[in-house]
């Protein structure tokens, strides 16, 4: 439901937050000790603070895009979420599980409490990828390496088949991806996942970012959601609402007159004289001659009670409702008079109050009705 009232999404930028609850990625237990596991949540309580619930809905909403093609820009957790989403597993603690086993050469920091914003480490761009051409002025002497900033105790273990890396940390670890077959941001096509972030690499006590291509990634992802969204409008067909002449228009609240009908015998199990049964076939008559009725019409006339395609469901109904009053004919025969005095009082009232809810309730179906 939170999802669906977003809608139209026409592209998600998701980033920061929590590590995802490893139950969601992981098949077997990791060979992390228990003390270990305590040293983690110590380090960094803030992170290890599992919010499930916020897992299922981002998950849910990667999947989303992933499913419509909706461009999505996952940076730090939004690239980890990305990942999870399409069958990708993570690192738990990157200390604990990768760098202890480095040489002390290759190891990274990638996270720095004492200095957060201005800490810094360097990856190694991969060739012909977006990261590659946002950032290719920026790489000198041919050797593809940038300074990135960094804030997260863990990463891609194993990455998604669908994506292809744009970027490594010298400890190997993933820090950019991207699905190829879907990045063309002037088609609309986006998604893509960042460890950093290219939005707060600037200069200390300055706007100024730390290189030019930062603000590339933004560009394009918005780039590829108005294009995205200019493609939604344009296979979104808005008809203009149709102007009857005044034949058509009466035959029309014939027909709306039919299935509120209907629909008031469905719920409130009322009963009709019989010359009301034409006016049930009318509505019945419709369906029957209109097969293929669009998706739109058919939720709206089912809103109306337009529940049946036939006339005889309306009339065997009209049967069940004809041995209910005979058995309460039987019930109210057995009754004293001050009883029946007592009932016929309260089903007065009762009836008058229904009449005025549901005389106010088809004028607002018949104002629906008008607008649609």
């Amino acid at each position: 439901m939170l999802l669906d009232s977003f809608e139209p999404i026409h592209g998600v930028l998701l980033c920061e937050g929590e590590d995802i609850d490893p139950s969601l990625y992981n098949d077997e237990l990791s060979n992390l000790s228990v003390e270990e596991l305590e040293e983690i949540r110590r380090l960094h309580a803030s992170d290890t603070a599992i919010d499930k619930e916020k897992d299922t809905i981002e998950l849910r909403l990667a999947k989303l895009c992933l499913e419509r093609n909706i461009p999505y820009l996952g940076i730090c957790r939004g690239s980890q979420v990305l990942n999870v989403a399409c069958g990708g597993t993570l690192i738990q603690d990157i200390g604990k599980e990768i760098s202890k086993n480095l040489p002390e050469n290759q190891r990274v920091v990638h996270m720095d409490y004492d200095n957060y914003d201005g800490h810094r480490h360097v990856i190694e761009v991969v060739e012909e990828t977006p990261l590659h051409h946002w950032f290719k002025d920026s790489l000198e002497d041919e050797k593809m390496e940038i300074s990135v900033n960094s804030y997260h105790h863990q990463g891609v273990k194993k990455l998604a088949q669908r994506f292809v890396p744009m970027a490594f940390a010298p400890d190997g670890l993933v820090e950019g991806f991207y699905d190829p077959d879907a990045y063309n941001p002037a088609e609309g096509k986006f998604i893509m996942g960042l460890q950093f972030h290219p939005e707060r690499m600037r200069q200390e006590d300055s706007d100024e970012f730390d290189y030019p291509g930062c603000t590339f990634a933004y560009q394009e992802f918005v780039k590829a959601v108005v294009a995205y969204q200019k493609k939604l409008l344009s296979t979104t067909t808005i008809q203009k609402p149709l102007k009857l002449n005044q034949e058509m228009e009466k035959k029309r609240k014939i027909i709306v007159r039919s299935f509120s009908l209907a629909r008031d015998l469905y719920e409130k199990g009322c009963t009709f004289q019989p010359s009301k049964t034409s006016d049930l076939d009318v509505g019945a008559e419709f369906l029957e001659s209109n097969t293929a009725l669009s998706l739109q019409q058919e939720t709206r006339l089912m809103q109306m009670g337009a529940t049946v395609r036939n006339a005889s469901s309306y009339l065997q109904r009209l049967k069940m409702n004809e041995e209910k009053e005979r058995l309460a004919r039987k019930v109210m025969g057995k009754m004293s008079v001050e009883q029946l005095s007592d009932l016929k009082t309260f089903y007065n009232m009762m009836g008058q109050i229904s009449s005025e809810v549901l005389e106010r309730k088809l004028q607002d179906l018949m104002i629906l009705d008008e607008e649609f």
